[in-house]
């Protein structure tokens, strides 16, 4: 018998004898077959300390909350020792990271291959002699761009700004929408401004200052600077004190679930929501130039609609000349089973934009159409306009993706992973409600009434897991999330949820 096996089997009857330690050592494993992406990274979660956090972590937490806010701090890391899907603390704890730094870890701590491009040459350049991209592009910025950020376009999308967070990302979308609207309504790109325009648009005022909207929906989060805020829907703390702009919502079908037992009332749900949708392009008092949409909506609680309801979507905003965003900050990169998780909607006719972020470590917005372009330079600028640094980043994440064949490993174990917690569910109805997310890679969640203590009493099961909206318990892990970590998060939670 090897050491793994008889690690693994002698840490059993420590599991069950202690609720709140089910991991005490690096040298317990699953399956002694088992080989992770990561070499690096532990067996299972290792914990030190008997309560989270530990006394080191709440001493960083003590100083670092005299020169920064902490009020929503989740946990001290210690980055230098995590290690693929292990989030290390400074008390020597190892946690399982299904929450992956709100979905934005693409590889795993530590990533040697991404190790080894951020200490070549290029990356040292565009690191000291960070260019003002709009001005003083580098001569190799045309290659990085091919070879990485286009190279990876959703289809139909052969342009992009770049751009530094998802926010900003959803922004400079905005922006371009509306200077595209007002050049079609002139005539063409080629067609100048008046007078008049120019000169209202320093008085804030129209016809310079048009009065055009984004129709978002409710539930939705497109970000916290004003334009993305006025989008955003999900919680009233992201939106209180803060000016917005008069831009219409519309209602996101709420899914009742399991999908096959409420087809015909979903189908109700999803037309009502479209119904409305045309009715606000049609209605509203300041016109929308563009609908945004999330492929699922993250931070609003996990909401999902059909292909059938997003091939409908598009062809309402293509019939009234509108355009149609999809919000991929969180969902792109793979996490739902595809590489752009809007290719789940079998649309024939592509999104106008594409946004996108997190797991990218770069950010910006893919377009289709090149008249999108503004039509005069310094309309959508700012100095960085992005950063070859990140976007270094982003084509070694992407060969890493390919090379590891990650979409389909998501795709597979997000399977595995919604099968068991299916079980888990009929086990134990109470805790896992409204499970959701089946057929979208990992990116599943579901509901729990005490939400909130389940995120923290997670910790003291080997688990960093994340929430969003009012009551969901999100999966965000990383895409080299495997089978033998989904057993480990499995018997985790079952572990955790007898204790509430």
């Amino acid at each position: 018998m090897s050491a793994a096996i008889r690690a693994a089997r002698t840490l059993r009857p420590a599991m069950a004898a202690s609720a709140t330690r089910p991991f005490t050592t690096a040298g317990a494993v699953r399956l002694a077959s088992v080989k992770p992406f990561h070499k690096d990274e532990p067996a299972g979660p290792i914990l030190k300390t008997s309560s989270f956090p530990g006394p080191e972590a709440t001493r960083y937490a003590k100083e670092l909350n005299e020169v920064f806010e902490t009020r929503s701090l989740n946990m001290v890391a210690d980055y230098t020792k995590s290690a693929g899907n292990y989030i290390a603390d400074p008390d020597g704890n190892m946690l399982l990271d299904v929450y992956a730094q709100i979905a934005s870890i693409p590889v795993g701590y530590n990533n040697p291959i991404l190790r080894k491009i951020a200490e070549t040459p290029e990356m040292v350049d565009a690191i000291i002699n960070r260019p003002a991209l709009g001005n003083f592009p580098s001569h190799t910025w045309a290659s990085i761009l091919k070879t990485g950020i286009l190279k990876y376009a959703p289809k139909g999308l052969d342009n992009v700004y770049t751009a530094m967070a998802g926010s900003d990302s959803n922004e400079i979308a905005y922006k371009a929408a509306f200077m595209y609207r007002r050049q079609m309504e002139r005539g063409g790109p080629e067609v100048d401004f008046t007078p008049e325009e120019i000169e209202s648009a320093m008085r804030n005022e129209a016809p310079g200052s048009p009065k055009l909207s984004i129709l978002s929906f409710k539930g939705g989060f497109h970000g916290r600077l004003f334009g993305s805020l006025s989008t955003t829907r999900s919680k009233p703390i992201h939106k209180l004190d803060i000016p917005a702009f008069d831009w219409p919502q519309a209602t996101f079908p709420q899914l009742k679930y399991p999908l096959e037992q409420h087809a015909e009332e979903n189908a109700k749900a999803e037309q009502a929501s479209i119904d409305e949708v045309e009715h606000l392009i049609k209605t509203w008092r300041v016109p929308p130039a563009a609908v945004i949409v999330e492929p699922v909506q993250s931070e609003g609680g996990d909401n999902h609609a059909s292909p059938s309801f997003y091939q409908k979507l598009r062809a309402v905003t293509r019939k009234h000349n509108v355009l149609l965003i999809a919000d991929e900050v969180q969902t792109g990169l793979g996490a739902t089973g595809k590489f752009w998780a809007h290719e789940h909607w079998n649309l024939q006719d592509p999104p106008d934009m594409v946004t996108f972020s997190k797991k990218a470590q770069t950010a910006g917005y893919y377009f289709r159409n090149i008249d999108m372009r503004p039509n005069k330079p310094y309309r959508q600028f700012n100095t960085w306009m992005g950063d070859p640094a990140k976007a270094l980043l982003f084509r070694g994440i992407c060969g890493e993706i390919e090379r590891l064949d990650l979409v389909n490993n998501t795709a597979k174990v997000g399977d595995y992973l919604f099968g068991k917690l299916e079980g888990l569910a009929q086990k134990y109805p109470d805790h896992f409600q409204n499970l959701r997310g089946k057929g979208r890679g990992t990116f599943i969640a579901f509901d729990h009434p005490k939400r909130d203590e389940f995120l923290v009493k997670a910790k003291s099961f080997g688990i960093n897991i994340g929430g969003s909206g009012a009551s969901a318990v999100r999966l965000r892990p990383m895409l080299i999330f495997q089978q033998h970590h989904a057993d480990i998060l499995l018997e985790a939670l079952e572990k955790l949820v007898k204790t509430l």
